[in-house]
């Protein structure tokens, strides 16, 4: 079977847009955890400030990462965390901004997925149960395809 020859999109002839990226990513993990997490009390140190660099540092790195990504000039990364307390869960919110021929959708996924590994990293010693779930793109504009809302 031939496979088909592996390359990067040619972008050159797209025209420039203001894009949007979010994507998100769920954590869930004993209440224990949850509670230390919380209350900024794990070992290790702030939990969310640490996940929260990460990220923001993931999205700058994605086309490092994933193969065929374009590199692209990020306006604005943001991680924001929502704590799920019924749930004992953390949901993480990756959004990045750009202008460029092409999306911040991979972007946003890996810096939801970092966060939310960094997090994993950080309690592994309290709770080698935590799950990560839920990574999905919830929201892009921009570009030729326009506006996709999950």
């Amino acid at each position: 079977m031939e496979r088909p020859e592996t390359r990067m999109i040619d972008v050159s002839a797209k025209r420039e847009t203001s894009r949007l990226a979010i994507a998100r990513a769920r954590l869930k993990m004993n209440r224990d955890t949850f509670y230390l997490v919380k209350k900024n009390k794990v070992p290790k140190g702030d939990v969310l400030a640490v996940a929260q660099a990460a990220g923001i540092m993931a999205a700058k790195q994605t086309p490092g990462l994933i193969p065929l990504c374009h590199p692209l000039l990020l306006n604005s990364v943001a991680i924001d965390f929502t704590l799920d307390n019924r749930d004992t869960a953390i949901e993480i919110t990756a959004t990045v901004k750009g202008n460029g021929k092409t999306g911040f959708e991979m972007e946003a996924l890996t810096a939801a997925a970092i966060a939310a590994l960094t997090i994993y990293d950080m309690c592994k010693m309290l709770d080698k149960g935590m799950r990560v779930t839920d990574l999905y793109l919830m929201k892009k504009t921009g570009g030729k395809s326009g506006t996709y809302t999950a």
